[in-house]
Parts: structure tokens; sequence; C-alpha cells
């Protein structure tokens, strides 16, 4: 188990998505594990996630692939088409997380508010 918590949750959920499990258990949690996950709820790709003390147990949804980005590169709002491209698939399909200033959000809602960050993980 390496010390990134989001990273780690986001290859079991893939591991669980190509053994056709439909839900998994990740022993450690975080605060910021739980906003990534409320963004990937918002957005569909899982159905749902508890947390409890013996850890969060995630339902998946339509996700076909997601990892988290490393380095995390700091990008301005100039950059963030060029991250889309390289990470998601095609265009409009999936997500990129940003942590912001004003915390964390998607690509396209950065983009709206004009604003910059750090890219965490990607989604479709």
């Amino acid at each position: 188990m390496s010390q990134d918590i989001v990273s780690d949750a986001l290859n079991q959920m893939m591991n669980a998505r190509r053994a056709g499990k439909e839900e998994l258990i990740v022993k450690h949690q975080s605060k910021f594990l739980i906003s990534v996950l409320a963004i990937a709820k918002l957005k569909g790709y899982i159905k749902d996630y508890k947390a409890d003390t013996k850890g969060v147990k995630i339902f998946l949804g339509k996700l076909n692939g997601c990892n988290s980005i490393k380095p995390r590169f700091m990008v301005t709002v100039d950059e963030i088409g060029k991250y889309t491209k390289r990470y998601l698939p095609a265009k409009n399909i999936g997500i990129i997380i940003i942590s912001t200033s004003q915390g964390l959000m998607t690509h396209q809602t950065a983009l709206d508010k004009n604003t910059g960050g750090s890219l965490i993980a990607y989604m479709y």
C-alpha cells in the first residue's frame, strides 16, 4: 500500500471493474478521497459510496477508466485543454478532477470559473 490513498482507491476501482464486480471496499479513507468520490457520484461514474470505520464501500456505475495523475501538475486555465487531450479518450467524454483554491472541481467547472490548480485524477 502506498502513501497515496486516492491513487490506491482508483486502482482498486479499476481492478474491481475488470474483475466484473459492482462493489468494493477501500480500507483507507480521507476527506480528500471522499471529495473525489462525491464528484464521481455527481457525474455518474459511481452509483454510491458509504464511509464508516471499516473503510469506504463503493458501488461502481458507468466507469470505463480512471486513474490518478502523477506527478500532480500545476495548470493554468490555458493549459487545461492540453491535459484533457492527453488523459481523456475524446472530446466531451470524461472529466479531469482539479484541486483549486476554491476546492475540488471538474475541468469544465474550472474553465467556467477561469481558475487553474493541480491535476488530481481523470475518469471516463
